[in-house]
């Protein structure tokens, strides 16, 4: 990303945001290169977010035809429902999205993003997955990992009222504002695998109850072949199951994982919009801070619940890695 300047016409659009955290961060921005996967309400939101800050490219990927969720939850969806015939909705979104801000390049990759070998990821800076099996989330994540230059990965799911976000940055360096001026800071990211390895019973006493039910909804989808969100409330006594024989193999007592919050989330599998905005919001932000090198990034793990209205952030890394 390092180069060309600002053009002209860029530094004139984006003063605002040149005040706010320099001209540099800026240029980084402007010839960034983004892989987008599953236009879902968060995914959208995200979007918006990142061509309005000046990004160089959004690349789009998503071959579902319009469904009645998408239209309810998918903000760049057109009011004319004619307008969606024969379209997808990776194909809709560019068209919207390109009205954001024409200095944007808005493009869709048709395919099916497993398929795609690692080179394909060889041209982006910063790849985002949603609405992704485990299985897929996993194979992205280390395609993007073998890659010579370092890619920074993400995985966003919003269930209903909860949403999740992971980040991979690899091998991350930043400069980190002090009172007595600017440090050099460096974090070191484990993979999505890596990260959901890490035994139950060697997290934080407090870990956020929201990690725990996502891997036991992720894990139950992945069993039973299910799509991302293809759960109902008659799945229920089966979730149940489930974790009851994730927590004995785990050695953690069931209590960390309410009934409740399982239940609300098999039955709100749809994305719930005002979730979507902060979620999307947060990722958006996220995104800019590494692209731009500037203020401290989330590690690793990101949960929101609108019934308590709390943001948690979760380190989940093996305290002894090997190598």
């Amino acid at each position: 990303m390092d180069g060309e300047e600002l053009t002209e016409q860029e530094t004139a659009l984006y003063d605002r945001q040149i005040r706010v955290w320099g001209a540099d961060a800026q240029r980084r921005l402007s010839k960034s290169h983004i892989l987008v996967y599953g236009m879902k309400g968060t995914v959208t939101e995200f979007c918006k977010n990142i061509v309005l800050a000046g990004v160089g490219s959004l690349t789009l990927v998503d071959d579902r035809a319009v469904t009645e969720e998408a239209l309810s939850a998918n903000f760049l969806m057109p009011p004319d429902e004619n307008a969606c015939s024969g379209k997808t909705l990776a194909e809709l979104c560019r068209d919207s999205l390109n009205e954001f801000n024409p200095m944007v390049r808005v493009s869709v990759e048709k395919g099916d993003l497993a398929s795609f070998g690692v080179e394909f990821f060889d041209k982006f800076d910063v790849v985002v997955i949603s609405f992704c099996s485990l299985a897929t989330k996993k194979l992205i994540n280390e395609r993007c990992r073998k890659l010579s230059k370092r890619v920074s990965f993400y995985t966003v799911d919003c269930r209903d009222c909860c949403g999740e976000i992971f980040v991979d940055l690899q091998k991350y360096n930043y400069a980190k504002k002090r009172l007595d001026g600017t440090t050099e800071c460096e974090l070191q990211y484990p993979s999505f695998q890596e990260a959901i390895s890490v035994p139950w019973r060697s997290l934080p006493r407090k870990v956020s109850k929201l990690y725990l039910a996502m891997r036991v909804i992720e894990r139950f989808e992945e069993d039973e072949g299910r799509k991302p969100g293809e759960i109902c409330i008659e799945d229920l006594p089966a979730v149940l199951k489930l974790k009851k024989e994730l927590c004995e193999a785990q050695s953690l007592n069931e209590s960390h994982i309410p009934n409740a919050l399982l239940e609300r989330l098999v039955m709100g599998a749809r994305e719930f919009p005002p979730v979507c905005a902060i979620i999307g919001g947060i990722l958006g932000q996220e995104v800019i801070k590494a692209i731009s090198g500037k203020g401290d990034p989330l590690k690793n793990f990101f949960f929101f619940d609108s019934v308590d209205g709390k943001g948690i952030i979760e380190d989940i890394s093996d305290p002894n890695p090997k190598g």
